[in-house]
């Protein structure tokens, strides 16, 4: 099969070592070249990133115009800050090419139904990295929900301590609500989309409160949500950047969540990050059933690059000429929304229209 040729549009870190190395294999020592796709070049505002790109052997484009000329680009990965995700990707829509976008789509709902709309129209495949439903372990969560009993509720939580340092609260995460800055903007819409995706089904209404203040930040301090599934189930979210956690250990185990059935627990350890679960890794992942007697560690077969599975799955469907779409994504993006309107009416159940 010929591969899907891709260029990568911002070359920040986690653009260079998360996607770059890991998603599209670029480092060789420690990835297999993709089936479907292949890296063949990047570029980025900041010219100084040139250096970088070519040292993995990828082309340095000077400008995104110069990727839009190359025809032999058939995918772009929009890797930049959020508040240009809609541009570049419009851009690139237009332009005829395939698009990855980094989360969240855009900062706005006119322009991810813009971007959605035009992708469909011209028969372009559009996708965002939600890259958690990659995780074997997440996987392996789903297929062992069965074994739980009757399920009556969940805890989804993304906790740590980001914005206590000035350098930090600076940044956008902190600083900038409306580029989906803040603890429900870049991580509760992380435990939303995991959470559909282990159940199955659509969140259609939420309730939040922010935290107390405690943090010298702009953005909320972190936000306790209550979700109900559209068959009236319900879950939560615990989503903060005030959480100290002890330290790395404390903080990256965190990441997961409690799934509760009547016969027994499912908790995942470490399993909402950017962590794929390979033995290198800071922290190992963990998957445990406890029915109150024993607990057994549930293991994935085969451990799977999150960043990898995405880009696969996004090549796989321009290959054979069924695109993918947004739809998810602008649903999550209309699900953090819905959380600050409850947040700031006293926590009323907001229904989510997207």
């Amino acid at each position: 099969m010929k591969k899907i040729r891709y260029a990568l549009v911002g070359f920040g870190g986690i653009a260079e070592n998360r996607v770059a190395k890991e998603g599209y294999a670029c480092d060789s020592k420690r990835f297999k070249a993709l089936k479907t796709a292949k890296l063949v070049g990047a570029t980025d505002l900041n010219h100084a990133r040139q250096k970088a790109v070519e040292a993995l052997g990828l082309k340095w484009y000077p400008s995104i115009d110069a990727i839009f000329a190359d025809k032999s680009v058939g995918g772009v990965y929009i890797a930049t800050n959020n508040a240009s995700h809609a541009k570049l990707a419009l851009a690139a829509l237009k332009a005829g090419k395939h698009v990855i976008v980094e989360k969240p789509i855009a900062t706005s709902f006119a322009d991810a139904k813009a971007m959605n709309k035009i992708a469909k129209a011209k028969g372009l495949s559009l996708t965002v990295d939600h890259m958690m439903v990659n995780n074997v372990y997440n996987i392996a969560g789903k297929a062992a929900m069965k074994k739980l009993g009757a399920i009556n509720d969940s805890c989804f939580h993304m906790e740590f301590a980001y914005g206590y340092d000035p350098a930090e609260a600076a940044t956008w995460r902190c600083s900038k609500v409306d580029e989906m800055g803040g603890p429900i903007g870049d991580v509760a819409s992380h435990c939303f989309y995991v959470a559909e995706f282990m159940f199955g089904k659509r969140i259609a209404k939420v309730a939040a409160v922010y935290y107390p203040k405690v943090m010298k930040i702009k953005a909320e301090d972190g936000a306790y949500i209550k979700f109900f599934f559209e068959d009236g189930t319900q879950g939560s979210v615990n989503a903060s950047f005030s959480e100290l956690r002890g330290g790395l250990v404390g903080t990256l185990t965190n990441l997961g969540y409690e799934i509760y059935g009547t016969k027994a627990a499912l908790r995942g350890y470490g399993t909402m990050f950017q962590l794929s679960g390979y033995a290198d890794e800071p922290v190992k992942q963990r998957l445990e059933i406890d029915d109150g007697k024993k607990v057994i560690a549930v293991k994935p077969a085969k451990i799977q690059n999150i960043y990898q599975a995405l880009i696969e799955g996004h090549a796989k469907s321009v290959a054979a000429g069924k695109p993918l779409n947004a739809d998810a994504a602008i649903h999550n993006l209309a699900l953090c929304a819905a959380c600050h309107r409850s947040a700031r009416n006293h926590g009323k159940i907001i229904v989510v229209n997207d």
